[in-house]
């Protein structure tokens, strides 16, 4: 609960602000304020009193095996409760966590990662203390380029505008922000929490807004085969609902890109599928790449959200709008929020459309049955037509990096925050810890992990705080003896990793579930212990041929192959 400062009059008889708490209690209530119940982490002795403060407060410190794995954790779980937080010591806590905040920072997650630091007194006598690599600015400078804030907490007094600053900052563009705390600042007074609201005050320049809508208006009307492309910005700042209510408006095809996925539910008689450039199905293809009119909203052009930049798009029949930015063919309007547009957008169509027949659009396909053939060695393809028929609503996918991503990437997801990827930084073992993350934040969603062996190895001592924490994801360990994405852009003896008794390995850290699957019947028979099992980690090891992969995979590595053989001439 937010606090009103306790205040009592001076000798003038007028009140001022009592100084009741300190700055590790100022901080951690007001991550209790933005909706933070865990906060992941590592221990270190510049970080142990703040530790404390967050052990005695209703939240539960989640330590991991390191400070990376804290950071992918922090990422899964803010991506499913809004916001999250890692708590981390000095340069060699911070600088093990910094990739992890630079995937954050890539793709809009808010993250409040908060460092203990040295006692000021050392600071100012440039102590050589242990943990420092060159200087006391160095892991301040490094963060500050991949957060929306950092602030140094020198002055208790200042410290409660600084961290309310940091939030607000946070949440409004979903970005990472970094707090530095001295350990002797954490005991220090500083006045007690105010009632604050840290609700989004953004607002567009009405007059671009009208202009922006008013042209984008006016292109839809005219357009004959128009279309909507979705992207992640739908997801990161919680416009699914506009969006919706936009389609009913409107009645146009709609397709996501694959940071995009569960944008809308994929049973909706407008969605069409994932669109990737080249790579995308025929259908899908035809409809966005043949729009005369292409309304774009909240999407990342990458190389991999573009099937390697094969995308055949038309600017000068694009509608491009962003978070804060408008773009109509190659008019450019600033200060144009997302939300705004898309309100704007659904008052100016409304009734102006006919919605259009299930039988005109280019809609996935129903499930063909499944029918198992015992014996048959598993290839990735027929494990991916077998997980389309697995997967429920109560289940979360987290595909790491790699055949993995490309291969869920067309499994049918129908509720919202039922996919959870990282499709432009794309740091593989991601998923794994990441996992944990969305456990704790969902624990009504059971997260369902499809992750490739070399991307395991990363990452894998985290199934031991997944065991410990007693959350119970399945984890599909895709063996196909290497970097096979790897193999097929370049090989060479790089691309081997060490075989590990991959299904023996989780035992190790205690109580769960963990098989081996070579057959399709060893795989039904795991399916089926996984859909029983559901209190603790269920793991299943599936042996693939070291060159299978999906089409998908085949198509853009492909692409990037020529890239590199083009880069070393």
């Amino acid at each position: 609960m937010l606090k009103q400062i306790a205040s009592t009059p001076n000798k003038d008889g007028k009140n001022t602000n009592r100084i009741t708490a300190t700055v590790g209690k100022y901080l951690v209530e007001r991550l209790q304020d933005v909706g933070i119940k865990h906060v992941f982490g590592v221990p270190g002795d510049y970080v142990l009193d703040l530790i404390d403060r967050v052990v005695e407060s209703p939240m539960e410190f989640v330590g991991t095996c390191n400070e990376l794995n804290a950071g992918y954790a922090a990422d899964g779980y803010a991506r499913l409760n809004g916001i999250g937080a890692v708590m981390v010591t000095y340069d060699v806590g911070g600088f093990s966590l910094f990739n992890a905040v630079a995937g954050a920072c890539a793709e809009r997650v808010p993250l409040v990662v908060i460092s203990g630091s040295p006692h000021s007194a050392r600071r100012r006598n440039r102590a050589l203390m242990h943990h420092l690599a060159t200087d006391y600015r160095l892991q301040f400078d490094i963060f500050s380029r991949i957060t929306a804030c950092a602030v140094h907490l020198t002055n208790a007094a200042e410290a409660p505008e600084k961290i309310d600053r940091a939030l607000k900052l946070c949440l409004q563009q979903k970005r990472p922000v970094y707090i530095e705390i001295p350990m002797d600042i954490v005991g220090q007074q500083c006045s007690e929490p105010t009632k604050t609201s840290f609700d989004l005050d953004l607002t567009s320049d009405q007059e671009a807004l009208r202009e922006a809508v008013e042209e984008a208006s006016e292109m839809l009307k005219k357009a004959k085969r128009p279309a909507i492309l979705a992207g992640v910005e739908i997801d990161r700042f919680q416009l699914r609902e506009p969006l919706s209510r936009l389609m009913e408006v409107c009645g146009f095809p709609l397709a996501v890109t694959i940071d995009g996925k569960t944008a809308i539910p994929e049973e909706h008689p407008q969605f069409i599928g994932i669109y990737q450039g080249g790579i995308s199905r025929k259908e899908v293809i035809d409809v966005i790449e043949s729009a005369d009119c292409l309304l774009s909203l909240g999407a990342w052009f990458t190389d991999v959200g573009s099937g390697g930049f094969t995308a055949n798009l038309d600017s000068n029949r694009i509608i491009s709008a962003k978070e804060d930015r408008v773009r109509v063919r190659h008019h450019f309007y600033t200060e144009v929020y997302l939300r705004d547009f898309i309100e704007s957008l659904i008052r100016s169509l409304n009734g102006k459309f006919p919605l259009l027949l299930q039988d005109e659009l280019s809609v996935p396909k129903p499930l063909e049955k499944y029918t198992v053939r015992p014996k048959e060695n598993i290839t990735v393809g027929r494990l991916f037509e077998r997980l389309d028929h697995f997967l429920s609503d109560e289940m979360v996918l987290v595909p790491d990096t790699g055949d993995a991503l490309f291969g869920a990437a067309e499994l049918r997801v129908n509720e919202p925050d039922s996919f959870i990827c990282q499709a432009y930084y794309m740091s593989i073992g991601y998923a794994l810890p990441a996992a944990l993350g969305l456990s704790l934040a969902r624990p009504d969603k059971r997260a369902v992990v499809i992750i490739g062996d070399g991307a395991f190895q990363m990452t894998a001592q985290e199934l031991s705080t997944i065991i410990r924490q007693k959350v119970a994801p399945i984890v599909f360990l895709l063996n196909n003896d290497g970097y096979v994405i790897e193999r097929l852009i370049h090989d060479g003896p790089y691309n081997e990793i060490q075989q590990w008794a991959y299904h023996r390995l989780p035992p190790v850290f205690g109580e769960c579930h963990s098989v081996r699957a070579q057959t399709e019947d060893e795989l039904e028979a795991a399916l089926a212990e996984a859909e029983a099992i559901t209190d603790r980690l269920v793991f299943v090891e599936v042996i693939l041929d070291r060159n299978d992969c999906t089409e998908a995979l085949g198509r853009i590595t492909a692409i990037y192959a020529k890239m590199s053989s083009s880069s070393r001439k």
